[in-house]
């Protein structure tokens, strides 16, 4: 039978909003790697946050797609930290910070430096951002290419910051605007996607043999590119209303029929 490759996000498809995986889930993404399958983690999370879930899900061969495609790593248990990197993709932030810059009160900027942590503007609240964060004077965050750029408000929605955009008109670069107020930047034409197209030519999968389970709009992409795409309950419509399929929401498991449905 032809190998497959099931991409899946972690936020609000895997973890629930309090950060915490179902032993169900849990129990079936090993099931499903364990029955032959490629389980690729694809994630907005950078690599220091996304690994110790992969460890969590008792993953050790295989590839990661990290801070919305921008890093491509190789689990490897040889390596110290259990990976090596395969890709990393960086722009000039400075045209997009120079737009974001006053566009809303109260909102802090985090850029991100792979495998270290984030140059930010202001303190964010703890548990957001892991590995080292400094503070630093606005002009610097734009001082080297990056991989990622995050704008976060406590204050606003996430109608609020798609109004945003809309309004400043990033341009030359590739956006997301999460559930709550968060919206990440990363360089043009670097998605999920991307990365997972090239994880998936690595394999030798074919493409009718892909599928991928998302719930936010950093998902679209990969739901326009897996051969059979599912989006979770708890999903936007927009999102919704592009995914071959709808499954229970996060809170209720809904990762885990679709898992299941790949055993048979």
């Amino acid at each position: 039978m032809a190998r497959r490759l099931i991409a899946l996000d972690l936020d609000g498809t895997m973890l629930r909003r309090d950060g915490l995986m179902s032993p169900v889930v849990r129990g079936a993404v090993r099931e499903v790697a364990e029955a032959g399958l490629h389980v690729v983690i694809a994630t907005g999370r950078g690599i220091g946050t996304t690994m110790p879930i992969v460890s969590h899900l008792g993953l050790e061969r295989g590839f990661v797609v990290c801070s919305n495609g921008a890093v491509t790593a190789e689990l490897d248990p040889d390596e110290p930290k259990g990976y090596r990197i395969l890709e990393v993709v960086t722009f000039d932030p400075g045209p997009a910070l120079e737009m974001l810059r006053g566009s809303w009160p109260d909102a802090e900027v985090a850029v991100e430096e792979v495998g270290v942590g984030f140059k930010v503007s202001g303190p964010f609240p703890d548990g957001e951002l892991v590995g080292e964060v400094r503070v630093i004077p606005w002009a610097e965050l734009s001082a080297s290419p990056a991989t990622r750029v995050t704008f976060r408000s406590p204050t606003g929605t996430a109608q609020d910051f798609l109004e945003l955009v809309e309004r400043i008109g990033l341009h030359s670069v590739n956006y997301a605007v999460g559930f709550t107020a968060w919206l990440d930047i990363n360089p043009e034409g670097v998605s999920k996607a991307s990365a997972l197209e090239l994880v998936r030519r690595r394999l030798c999968v074919e493409p009718a043999q892909t599928a991928a389970v998302g719930d936010q709009r950093n998902d679209l992409e990969i739901l326009h590119w897996a051969a059979r795409s599912v989006a979770m309950g708890n999903a936007p419509d927009e999102v919704k209303a592009i995914a071959d399929e709808v499954t229970l929401d996060v809170d209720h498991d809904g990762l885990v029929p679709v898992l299941k449905s790949l055993l048979g």
